[in-house]
């Protein structure tokens, strides 16, 4: 009788143990901290968009949200620490046109597909990109700034944040239509990148316009030519590509959140919502807007489609200038 009741009971706690494993199991997300990885050092464009979302979008998903920096390769190894993640969703990235379509494009050698290993969930923000020199160069417009580089091929270089970002390409892609000659130097990201250009190390950056126009207001950055849709109100006397007769150069950038394939469909709903839920708050907004990013908050249908397109563009980039890795 005393084995009979030990063993009904030694039954009946496992299977309480097993429900209350089930129900734990069973917890909505997120129930956990969530981490958010930027795929580039701390101090660029990709960070500080990074770490404007993470704060309020802890708020609305009632986790906290912590912000990783995983830099190198151009943001090839934050971005294939991502695509390797486990799908659950606590550990979320930010996508960038460097990460998703200009490496990629450029580097047959990434260890992940930008179209099949992520899952868009959100473009946050899109924003211009922007030639600028420090104020040691020669010239300070942008006639004075190809005439120069003309008549001094290989005499100056730029920095850009890594070896097949964005700026990299869209550099290259410059310097083929235009004739030109400047020396590639790539950093770990935007940050380390920019600080030596407005040290003087470098003569010049392709950069994000967020990170640099701090540095443009100070007068330790010249302004040169941007890729925007048109002349920028922050910055009215500097020309877009287009107006310059170089329109493949005036493309955006955009930094979105993703996640691995095969995020559940609950993990997007929650993030997309969150991250468009705090960019209702105004302050929320006008801390990205006042970068001079615009606030895109789309669905993340519309984001895999930007992904699939600027990867598209620029792997024609690619083919028809004939770029390689430095």
């Amino acid at each position: 009788m005393q084995r009979r009741y030990l063993l009904a009971l030694s039954t009946s706690s496992a299977f309480a143990l097993a429900s209350f494993a089930g129900a734990a199991f069973a917890q909505p997300y997120p129930n956990k901290v969530v981490r958010l990885q930027i795929p580039f050092a701390p101090g660029g464009t990709t960070d500080i968009v990074g770490r404007v979302i993470a704060e309020p979008l802890g708020k609305a998903l009632g986790q906290t949200v912590i912000v990783e920096n995983r830099a190198g390769g151009g943001g090839v190894v934050g971005a294939t620490e991502i695509a390797r993640a486990v799908p659950d969703g606590y550990t979320l990235g930010v996508a960038t046109v460097s990460t998703t379509a200009a490496n990629p494009a450029i580097n047959p050698k990434i260890a992940y597909n930008p179209l099949t290993d992520f899952t868009p969930i959100i473009n946050i923000a899109a924003t211009p990109n922007i030639i600028a020199v420090h104020p040691s160069f020669p010239a300070k417009n942008y006639k004075e700034f190809v005439a120069e580089l003309k008549k001094n091929p290989g005499k100056y270089s730029y920095s850009s944040s890594g070896t097949g970002g964005i700026g990299h390409l869209q550099m290259e892609l410059y310097k083929n239509l235009s004739g030109t000659f400047v020396t590639h130097i790539p950093y770990r990201g935007a940050g380390p990148a920019l600080n030596d250009t407005v040290a003087g190390q470098v003569n010049m950056i392709f950069d994000n316009l967020p990170s640099a126009l701090p540095f443009i207001q100070q007068k330790r950055l010249i302004p040169i030519v941007v890729a925007a849709p048109q002349r920028l109100a922050v910055l009215p006397d500097v020309p877009t590509f287009k107006e310059l007769g170089l329109e493949p150069v005036n493309r955006m950038a955009y930094y979105g959140i993703v996640g691995p394939k095969g995020l559940p469909k609950e993990v997007i709903e929650k993030v997309n919502a969150g991250v468009k839920k705090s960019l209702e708050d105004p302050a929320v907004r006008k801390r990205i807007e006042d970068t001079g990013s615009l606030v895109v908050a789309n669905t993340p249908e519309q984001f895999a489609d930007q992904i699939k397109a600027e990867f598209e563009i620029y792997k024609k980039v690619v083919t028809t200038a004939k770029l390689k890795l430095d």
